[in-house]
């Protein structure tokens, strides 16, 4: 059984389920309030339509340290022809709505219309974050998430050109890099986060590195829009 929460506290991260992996508590509500006490705590909403809200602490969880991404050959060579370009925080909604829509073998989606207002408020206010790749005036691919303190929490991202999202998430590691933050939570494990040198930290190194990264920072404001447009790869 897991917690059914009224407020936000969350309960201690030991209690999360084995199986399915991090789930810790139901309820609540997707407020900043909310939001922002499971970031710092490291636990993230993640339920399909028709559910409550189900919060998670997977373990192992999968970071990215953004001066240790790997770029392949092949997309340094893309990257340096920059057949895409590189917006941040121009066009959130449409990000998200991208990441939203139906795949291949997938039943549906668990960023549901709730959850995107949720996030645009979040936006908003200067916590959430798209970085977008554009090419002939559409957008082709990208990525959103959270920046609290000096960690940078990604939800998801999509592509609609080869590479695309690739790029956004190579553009995003070389901006929080200048900008001196710690780590990127991937949340889950997947092949192309660890071709992309990404790796597994058990849970509680991860939450004491939390401690350390999200206990100062620049203050939440939207990021300028051309502030990775003009980065060097060569």
């Amino acid at each position: 059984m897991i917690p059914w929460l009224d407020a936000p506290t969350f309960p201690s991260l030991e209690r999360a389920l084995a199986e399915p992996n991090g789930l810790l508590a139901a309820g609540g509500a997707l407020s900043p309030e909310w939001l922002l006490a499971a970031y710092r705590r490291g636990v993230f909403p993640w339920f399909s339509a028709g559910e409550p809200i189900l919060w998670w602490s997977p373990d192992p969880r999968l970071v990215l340290i953004p001066e240790r991404v790997h770029i392949s050959h092949s997309l340094r060579k893309v990257l340096r022809r920059r057949r895409f370009e590189v917006r941040l925080d121009t066009a959130f909604a449409a990000v998200m709505q991208a990441c939203a829509a139906p795949r291949a073998n997938a039943s549906g989606t668990w960023i549901t219309a709730e959850m995107q207002a949720a996030y645009l408020h979040m936006h908003e206010l200067g916590y959430a974050h798209s970085v977008e790749c554009w090419r002939d005036g559409r957008l082709v691919g990208g990525l959103y998430g959270i920046a609290l303190g000096r960690v940078f929490y990604g939800e998801s991202m999509f592509a609609h050109e080869t590479d695309a999202s690739k790029v956004a998430l190579a553009h995003l590691c070389r901006l929080l890099g200048l900008r001196a933050y710690g780590m990127i939570d991937c949340q889950m494990t997947t092949p192309h986060l660890l071709s992309m040198g990404a790796c597994e930290l058990p849970r509680k190194v991860f939450s004491a590195a939390l401690e350390r990264w999200t206990a100062e920072g620049p203050s939440p404001q939207r990021w300028a829009a051309d502030a990775a447009s003009d980065f060097d790869w060569t």
